[in-house]
């Protein structure tokens, strides 16, 4: 039995191994011709450390299309959608897990409910309603139909019955009110679950493509993915140029996910054992 689950380990190994060489591999060559100019880029045979780097790839996109703009409407954006989201998603999670009152269940169930119905669906009535409201081609637009999320108020919810009921009561004993005690007692306590939702919703708004290309028609509004895909139809056989805009598209997650890896692994870990 030794040898066998040594033998199972070692295959297991390898393939999760390869599997991430597979997927290592093709960020390292974006990463990699982004700094070559285009004659090493399409050099054969190809090198993987760049002969001469180079900055001006990433002085052409920003020159070339106005990618600074698109970046800021990004980043906007998903900021402004990730601080709603957690602050929102946490205090109904909360309200959900520790308050029992009228309709709580159905409220619950109806608001995951939401989750089953494809964004497809409503693409056509939300566009109405924001043609109707005059917010077509602006930044609110982006932001107002992902201010609240089902899913984070269901992982939170989740999360929150794990806080004892205890250290609530603890807190209404000494004083606090409802609010300090979300705020003060509750927040520190679901770290992890904020970290996997503040990462989760910050790459889906950050790499939504669908809906800004639909509701943005001009520059004003436009995101890095729709700037990333005009550049690529301009510049298609520039491929310096794409990893390069590419690279900077990637970035600002890497950044998000290394800088909260810890919390997003807890979350994951502990999240996955609630029922």
């Amino acid at each position: 039995m030794t040898r066998r689950n040594s033998l199972e380990r070692i295959i297991l190994g390898t393939l999760l191994l390869l599997g991430g060489i597979a997927m290592i591999v093709p960020f390292v060559w974006m990463v990699s011709s982004a700094f070559k100019p285009l004659p090493e880029v399409i050099k054969v045979p190809p090198t993987l450390i760049p002969q001469n780097p180079t900055l001006d790839n990433f002085r052409t996109v920003f020159t070339r299309v106005p990618f600074s703009r698109y970046f800021l409407n990004s980043t906007i954006v998903a900021v402004v959608v990730v601080f709603s989201t957690l602050f929102t998603s946490s205090l109904a999670g909360f309200a959900f897990a520790k308050y029992d009152f009228t309709g709580c269940n159905v409220i619950f169930l109806l608001i995951v409910s939401t989750m089953m119905v494809p964004f497809h669906v409503i693409i056509i009535p939300l566009y109405i309603m924001m043609h109707r409201a005059g917010l077509v081609d602006t930044l609110l637009a982006l932001i107002i139909p992902g201010l609240v999320s089902a899913y984070g108020i269901f992982l939170m919810r989740q999360f929150s019955q794990g806080i004892p009921d205890e250290l609530l009561d603890a807190a209404r004993i000494d004083g606090a009110s409802e609010f300090r005690i979300y705020w003060q007692v509750v927040l520190p306590l679901v770290k992890p679950a904020l970290a996997t939702l503040g990462i989760f919703t910050f790459m889906w708004n950050w790499d939504s493509f669908l809906w800004p290309v639909i509701v943005s028609d001009s520059d004003i509004s436009r995101t890095l993915p729709i700037g990333l895909s005009t550049f690529g139809q301009q510049y298609a056989s520039f491929y310096n140029l794409q990893m390069a805009a590419s690279l900077v598209t990637v970035t600002p997650v890497l950044i998000a996910f290394l800088m909260a890896q810890k919390y997003f692994i807890q979350g994951i870990a502990l999240t996955g054992l609630k029922t």
